[in-house]
């Protein structure tokens, strides 16, 4: 198998089982573990999966975060449009594996209970507007993209990128729970939002157009700090090179 194949076969199961211990969490046991203890899952699934797939394909597990490296020159469209691809069907295998969890429960009902999906106004989880909704995605999705880029060049600590960046998917959820039940991934909400029902697909465009926003930002600051000339040796989230 080349590299190439094994690296968009990993970002496949990574976004995957991103999907299915951070949404998984919420669905299954988010009345017990609260809003922490989703966030801490989001976190620190993220956090073992830079470890275990980020010498095969960066672990990018979210096209935000692969758009942010696209902007930056650190994987060409080729690769990038493949990992967007495999992010999104991860996703959604993902998600329906929490689903068939879910519905083994008595008095599950998906329209009902939901499936982790995002959404604002009505569907928000403390009712936030659109525009909030907008904003944080924006928001925290330049945050990720930024922390990201930053933790693994090569002037960081990318031994420690895994550790900020699964404790700073951690905050985000922490401040965009009530929001918009937290996407800043593309991937992690169309899988939901796809069988969930309720009028979560109606709402999806949000979660696809902010994030998007919110990784070209991060990768611009990051780009405008750092500067393009900065040597790169290999960064956690950079595509690796054949050896």
């Amino acid at each position: 198998m080349n590299r190439e194949i094994k690296s968009y076969l990993a970002e496949f199961i990574g976004t995957a089982i991103l999907v299915i211990g951070g949404v998984g969490t919420a669905v299954i046991s988010g009345s017990v573990v609260g809003n922490l203890g989703v966030a801490f899952a989001f976190g620190l699934t993220l956090l073992f999966l830079v470890y275990a797939i980020g010498p095969i394909s960066g672990c990018h597990v979210n096209p935000a975060v692969t758009i942010g490296l696209l902007v930056t020159g650190k994987i060409n469209v080729r690769d990038s449009i493949a990992y967007i691809i495999a992010q999104v069907a991860g996703g959604i295998v993902g998600a329906l594996v929490v689903l068939g969890i879910a519905e083994g429960r008595p008095g599950y009902v998906r329209s009902i209970k939901g499936l982790g999906q995002n959404g604002y106004g009505v569907h928000s989880p403390a009712g936030y507007n659109l525009g909030s909704g907008f904003l944080v995605e924006v928001v925290m999705t330049f945050l990720l993209v930024f922390v990201v880029l930053a933790a693994t060049d090569r002037i960081g600590t990318s031994a420690l990128a895994g550790l900020a960046i699964g404790l700073t998917l951690t905050v985000i959820h922490l401040v965009s729970i009530p929001v918009t039940n937290t996407s800043v991934n593309p991937a992690r909400s169309i899988g939901p939002a796809l069988f969930a029902g309720n009028g979560a697909i109606g709402q999806l465009w949000l979660f696809i157009v902010a994030p998007i926003i919110g990784g070209v930002l991060g990768a611009g600051v990051y780009r405008g700090i750092w500067g393009p000339g900065v040597a790169i040796d290999e960064p956690v989230l950079d595509v690796p090179k054949e050896r």
